[in-house]
């Protein structure tokens, strides 16, 4: 089937949303996605589902317009007070990057879920695909790894309250910031980190003329989920990831690089030339932990080394 011209997205590479033409000058984003509670407090856990699933339009560079709310679930066994603190944590979350709840749908399911269709607007011609590198390119993670193990950790009580409130920060973090911190600078390719771990996304980004070769002690991860993951706390997500991930690296990963993130950093390919400057303006942008991570190198043997 030929591809519709307005179409600017490929169907066929795992883009973090879609991309559609309107005029010469806007382009409309649109992304959804749910998650399961990961904690709680459901008025946090509605922040940190709004923010995962707000963070596909930042991947693309593009700022969100509206939101619908999507919702699943048990009014048999949970209030409706208990719904109205996920909604308002949502809310929270997409009234901070400037958009707007327009409605949403709701249906009684025996699981919780909750998370947002969301639609934001871009310049056709400048949005940020995932598979876009260029050979050169420094590699920039804007958050810390080890939120799905800390996720798993909080499910069977084993953090102390400080820990909790560690992981929490970084899930409800919004990638909103970042758009203004590598504003003007040559951004190459980016994607967010989310259910494939760092590497399932990195394999996101590769192409024809690039491997990715990751330095692996800048890497940023929090030291509780490095605790957790030897005590054997790990989610059964990134055993599926890292199968997937050792046919193309050079050596079997770390579980740790494998990890399911729920609302994870941006993986950001940055112009050599510009990447010293992002690096500095995501950290004063509130994005700590930022690290060059690895370049993108001409293609070796393997898709990604380690």
């Amino acid at each position: 089937m030929e591809k519709s011209k307005f179409l600017l997205s490929n169907t066929t590479n795992n883009e973090d949303a879609s991309v559609f033409k309107l005029t010469d000058d806007i382009a409309i984003v649109q992304t959804l996605d749910f998650i399961t509670p990961v904690v709680d407090d459901p008025f946090v856990f509605g922040q940190i589902a709004a923010a995962n699933s707000l963070s596909d339009v930042f991947a693309m560079g593009a700022k969100p317009l509206n939101a619908l709310n999507i919702v699943g679930f048990d009014s048999c066994h949970f209030s409706s007070e208990i719904l109205a603190e996920i909604l308002a944590g949502g809310k929270s979350k997409v009234v901070e990057c400037g958009a707007e709840i327009v409605g949403g749908h709701s249906i009684e399911t025996p699981e919780m879920y909750y998370g947002l269709s969301v639609t934001g607007k871009v310049h056709p011609n400048k949005f940020w695909s995932n598979n876009t590198s260029k050979i050169g390119d420094l590699l920039i993670l804007t958050k810390p790894l080890g939120m799905g193990i800390l996720s798993t950790a909080i499910k069977g009580d084993m953090l102390s309250l400080d820990e909790i409130k560690e992981a929490i920060f970084h899930m409800t973090q919004l990638n909103f910031y970042a758009l203004a911190a590598l504003k003007g600078l040559k951004v190459n390719a980016c994607t967010d980190v989310t259910g494939f771990g760092l590497l399932g996304h990195a394999s996101e980004m590769l192409n024809d003329e690039i491997s990715i070769s990751f330095y692996k002690d800048k890497i940023p991860i929090l030291n509780e989920a490095v605790k957790c993951a030897n005590l054997g706390l790990i989610p059964g997500g990134a055993y599926r990831n890292l199968e997937f991930v050792k046919k193309f690296t050079n050596t079997k990963p770390d579980i740790v690089l494998c990890d399911p993130q729920t609302s994870g950093g941006l993986l950001i390919a940055v112009s050599q030339k510009d990447a010293k400057t992002a690096l500095t303006n995501l950290k004063n942008a509130g994005y700590e932990n930022s690290q060059i991570i690895g370049e993108a190198v001409p293609k070796k043997e393997f898709d990604i080394y380690i």
